[in-house]
């Protein structure tokens, strides 16, 4: 009885973390259907171009730009649940709509249609994430910063697994649509999580004009007077990843005759486990490194990691090589992910939390964002070769400027705002 009790006051003393981790996956979801499960729905049912399909990545431009509306989730708040779960659930419910909307159209007769739906998945999922990066920063206290973003990342990572990698299985078995209506379906894994996660301790700290909700986060920020050039790291920090991300699908789908089912499976359950095990030795090591170690050892892991598939070029498919590489390339990116998201969260103010997050988040998104045409353009004119190499070259400005950033890194993270729930 004893032990039972025991489990149960874990349990009841972890609710936030798990709340975290189930809002990471309703975060997770939609990213693939505007990203890379859009693109592998035209590459597998149209002959369209590689440059095309590269070209829509340019859809995930909200994930760039939602530090525009962040402000006015700073000042506004729903009448239910408050600042940040109103939030939140408002735009769960919107993406349970515009996700199940793609299962009604066509890549091939309906491609605008396709497009504006996308946007707005994107939309709604970038705003999702200010409300849920703001939720999260706000109720975790300075100590389960690591942990805190471990989970969100592994609830984050197994969601792309699903619309991914599952949703992947269901296109080649079923029919996309079944994929799309599917995805809509888990979306409420979020929407009962917001309901039942706890209520941060200064949720009420809203910013009384909306002028102060632009120009004071501004004069916070700038406070720290190598604000720039921590904007310019965070930015260039996972571009090389970015990078390297970008049109793997499409290489191995393309070039290495992996197919769509094989890319679901083998692809998407190497890529969670490894991410699973390299948050987990993030989260393990970033107390004991210190957050600037941390962000360089991990930094170092995860250039590297990029020219893993260079392998399968010269050896061609071969499952146990793949998920090897799988593994491997997804553990170092999965190290330095909590990394870099603990110092965003200690450059945030608790009053502005949803504005600042988004602008340092949506900043670290360009890489990503317009990386994607820039991969396309590079395999078009020059293969899949120069594709690796500059992966690998794009990861190396950021930890040159990491070494001078050190003692900025180190006094930054040791100061925090936040008291936690």
């Amino acid at each position: 009885m004893k032990k039972i009790f025991s489990l149960f006051k874990l349990f009841a003393s972890q609710k936030h973390m798990i709340t975290i981790f189930f809002l990471g996956i309703a975060s997770g979801l939609p990213l693939p259907l505007s990203s890379s499960t859009l693109k592998l729905w035209f590459s597998d049912t149209t002959d369209t171009s590689i440059a095309t399909i590269g070209l829509l990545g340019l859809v995930s431009v909200p994930y760039t730009l939602k530090f525009l509306w962040a402000p006015l989730m700073d000042r506004w708040v729903p009448p239910f649940l408050g600042r940040r779960r109103g939030w939140m659930l408002i735009f769960q419910l919107a993406l349970i709509f515009a996700i199940a909307s793609f299962a009604f159209l066509s890549p091939e007769t309906e491609v605008q249609q396709i497009a504006m739906v996308a946007v707005m998945v994107a939309f709604c999922s970038a705003s999702l994430d200010i409300a849920t990066d703001a939720y999260r920063t706000e109720i975790l206290r300075p100590d389960e910063r690591a942990m805190g973003n471990a989970m969100g990342v592994n609830g984050y990572r197994i969601a792309m697994l699903i619309s991914g990698g599952l949703a992947l299985v269901i296109a080649d078995f079923w029919s996309w649509s079944a994929l799309f209506l599917t995805m809509a379906f888990m979306m409420l894994i979020g929407v009962i999580a917001t309901f039942l996660g706890p209520q941060p301790a200064r949720d009420h700290l809203a910013p009384g004009t909306l002028r102060e909700c632009l120009v004071e986060p501004m004069k916070d920020f700038a406070q720290n007077k190598r604000w720039f050039f921590l904007l310019v790291f965070i930015v260039l920090y996972k571009v090389g990843d970015a990078f390297a991300a970008s049109l793997t699908q499409t290489f191995l789908n393309r070039e290495i005759q992996v197919s769509v089912s094989e890319i679901g499976v083998l692809v998407k359950v190497m890529g969670l486990l490894g991410t699973l095990v390299g948050t987990t030795i993030g989260a393990l090591w970033i107390p004991r490194l210190g957050w600037f170690r941390s962000l360089w050892v991990f930094g170092v892991a995860q250039a590297l990691s990029n020219l893993i598939y260079w392998n399968l070029l010269w050896l061609g498919k071969n499952h146990w090589l793949l998920a090897a590489d799988i593994f491997i390339e997804n553990m170092a990116s999965g190290m330095s992910t909590p990394a870099i998201l603990g110092l965003i969260m200690s450059l945030c103010n608790p009053k502005y939390t949803a504005f600042q997050f988004a602008l340092l988040t949506s900043v670290g998104a360009i890489g990503r964002v317009f990386s994607e045409p820039l991969a396309g353009i590079v395999v078009h004119h020059w293969g899949w070769e120069a594709y690796f190499i500059c992966s690998f070259l794009l990861a190396i400005p950021a930890l040159l400027m990491l070494l001078g950033l050190k003692d900025t890194i180190k006094k930054v993270t040791q100061q925090s705002h936040f008291l936690g729930r």
